[in-house]
């Protein structure tokens, strides 16, 4: 992994995006493993996205209209539920003492949902990995696997770290109902900027 690819990537991944909104959001809600199992689920739903742009479905996505919008709407509607589930206090972001291994699963399954909803980050990697592979490179779909595991690496690391930052300030939070509430609205218009964002994205 060259200097180059660890730093485009890092400045990639700590960019604040709906993997890292919700990774904040569980980790103020539920605390420091929950965060972790957040960070799992995300950087889990990056492998789909590998996968299709060495397999060359990435490109399906990019010169198909009705595929494009059929995957990007899944995940607009998906990014506006989580916003109505944050100011509900009900499903993944719902404050728990206790994380149980259904709560953790279903953290795990959101984060994951989260990314393979978005079509824009198979076309990334399409664009993406290919500018560090060499044009001599003898083996280009082993070379591309390396730097998608590299790059899951360094997703998880990177949403960790934010994950166990924001848990240390959680019990500051939490026993405030007023500035639960703040937080709840600000995570919800979060996740519909999120989903405009993605809804006005273009191949």
């Amino acid at each position: 992994m060259s200097l180059s690819f660890f730093l485009t990537s890092l400045i990639v991944i700590v960019a604040p995006g709906t993997g890292v909104l919700y990774t904040l959001a569980t980790a103020l809600t539920r605390g420091s493993r929950a965060s972790i199992a957040a960070a799992f689920g995300c950087t889990l739903g990056i492998l789909p996205a590998t996968l299709a742009a060495m397999l060359g479905l990435a490109a399906v996505l990019h010169t198909s209209a009705l595929a494009f919008a059929s995957l990007k709407w899944c995940g607009v509607v998906y990014l506006l539920y989580m916003s109505w589930q944050a100011l509900r206090e009900h499903g993944a972001l719902a404050v728990e003492p206790k994380l149980d291994l259904r709560s953790r699963r279903r953290v795990v399954v959101t984060g994951f949902l989260i990314n393979i909803l978005n079509p824009k980050l198979s076309i990334f990697f399409l664009a993406f990995l290919p500018q560090f592979i060499a044009a001599d490179e003898l083996h280009p779909l082993a070379r591309m696997a390396e730097l998608s595991a590299a790059f899951m690496v360094i997703t998880f690391v990177v949403f960790v770290l934010y994950g166990l930052f924001a848990a240390k300030v959680r019990d500051h939070v939490v026993t405030r109902p007023k500035v639960m509430t703040w937080l709840r609205r600000a995570f919800a218009g979060g996740f519909v900027l999120l989903g405009a964002k993605l809804a006005f994205a273009e191949r």
